[in-house]
């Protein structure tokens, strides 16, 4: 007698969808932490930070502006709705730590944290990625308009047509 209750491939995909949620929301919690904990170093100007900030190039007063955006781009990861807000917000912390790698390479100086950027760099992508249809902008439904067979071909304008609002553009009629 069999005693499953529900097929193979229904239980598979709820499992599958149990890893994706998990693995989003430890990806998620990584960068969101070290955006914050991150972010509030730069804004206090902790010396360990400012010194590393100034052997890359950068003035110290960059490091509030990049601290103020790292705690708001931890923030937008975390609350709920807003998905164009987490879509800047990704972009942001990419930025960040792709920005950060290439600062590290070009100097050579600190060599040692690309790797760690490494890690965050994907672990951003990778929450990005599994992130749940909640937390995703909508996509467009709206298209080119393109001729189709179906579609009839547009008829001459005639004398007796309205006159275009001027606020129109070109080639456009109520």
């Amino acid at each position: 007698m069999n005693t499953l209750t529900e097929p193979p491939a229904t239980a598979n995909r709820h499992e599958s969808m149990r890893f994706r949620s998990a693995g989003y929301w430890l990806a998620t919690a990584a960068v969101a932490a070290e955006l914050a904990v991150g972010g509030v170093w730069d804004i206090a100007r902790l010396p360990v930070v400012r010194d590393l900030v100034t052997h890359l190039g950068y003035p110290s007063y960059f490091l509030v502006l990049l601290g103020t955006w790292k705690v708001l781009g931890a923030a937008a990861l975390i609350v709920p709705r807003r998905p164009l807000l987490k879509e800047w917000a990704y972009a942001g912390a990419f930025f960040t730590y792709t920005g950060a790698i290439a600062s590290h390479l070009t100097t050579g100086y600190a060599l040692g944290e690309v790797g760690l950027l490494a890690v965050l760099t994907a672990l951003t992508v990778l929450s990005w990625a599994l992130r749940p249809p909640s937390r995703r902008t909508p996509r467009c439904a709206v298209t080119p308009a393109s001729p189709t067979a179906t579609t009839p071909p547009p008829t001459p304008q005639s004398a007796t047509t309205a006159p275009q609002a001027h606020y129109l553009p070109p080639g456009v009629t109520l």
